[in-house]
């Protein structure tokens, strides 16, 4: 069975992938297509995603990776297929079949999306603390004194010195900004956090220092993630299985290591093999 079809078809061939699938998965995606009149978004993705596993997808732009990603978080509605997550209280249930409170109680408690563009995850008029506290009010937080002291322990957490507090995002740089929004999204302990392109925009040494508080905070959190980038240096630190797509199909998956370092496909050895040039 190749990598491919071992990915598409929830079967992990390598041994090493039994840790996770010894448990139950906490998101099963099957089928999953979207269609743009006569363009393909993506097709037929099937995969299975472990409590405490993070899923990295790449591609070039217009490889379906984002149109992907808005399927599984419910901003797009796919065409066919299904999204499953074990809800805490039901078990396994599909999140498109779901009535609109219960999405977004979902989006607010155990679910979590981070934007490439923090201006799109963030309340730009509320202060740094209101946009955490907005959060923790959402799953029906209304101590004032509770909510402070939580955002200012977050604030600390990502970096953020306790006197910006009060200060809006529109006077924080973009990396202050996107840890922000990790902030923002982490105060409640999701356990499903989805990442589109979450070092784009920021220079090298910013991408560094987010990278490694990111990977600081899925480790000590357990959280589950799935990761759309192009940059295989982001899914290297960060991805323990890598998904490649290519024309809104994935062309190979398996573990990250043994994608990057062993590609069998023809396009994702062309994805290494450009980073390697640059």
């Amino acid at each position: 069975m190749s990598a491919q079809e071992a990915g598409q078809s929830g079967v992990h061939a390598d041994p090493s992938h039994q840790a996770w699938a010894a448990a139950d998965p906490l998101l099963r995606v099957s089928g999953v297509s979207k269609s743009y009149g006569g363009r393909i978004g993506c097709a037929d993705v099937t995969f299975d995603l472990y409590p405490g596993e993070v899923m990295g997808i790449v591609g070039e732009s217009g490889s379906g990776k984002s149109t992907l990603l808005s399927c599984l978080a419910g901003h797009l509605v796919p065409d066919r297929g299904e999204v499953l997550f074990d809800t805490r209280a039901g078990g396994l249930r599909d999140t498109m079949t779901m009535s609109e409170p219960e999405r977004r109680m979902l989006s607010r408690t155990d679910w979590a999306f981070v934007h490439q563009n923090p201006r799109d995850g963030l309340r730009m008029g509320v202060s740094a603390g209101g946009n955490v506290g907005e959060r923790l009010m959402a799953v029906g937080a209304r101590h004032y004194g509770q909510i402070r002291d939580q955002a200012l322990d977050w604030l600390d957490r990502v970096e953020i010195a306790a006197d910006r507090v009060d200060d809006r995002p529109g006077a924080f740089s973009g990396g202050m900004q996107q840890r922000l929004q990790i902030a923002r999204n982490l105060v409640t302990g999701p356990r499903l956090v989805f990442m589109d392109e979450p070092t784009g925009g920021l220079d090298v040494s910013v991408q560094a220092r987010l990278l490694d508080l990111l990977r600081g905070l899925v480790r000590e959190m357990g959280l589950s993630a799935i990761i759309v980038t192009h940059d295989l240096a982001v899914v290297r630190l960060l991805a323990d299985r890598l998904m490649v797509m290519k024309s809104g199909r994935v062309v190979e998956a398996g573990l990250t290591d043994q994608v990057l370092d062993d590609p069998q496909h023809g396009y994702t050895q062309l994805l290494v093999s450009s980073v390697l040039q640059v």
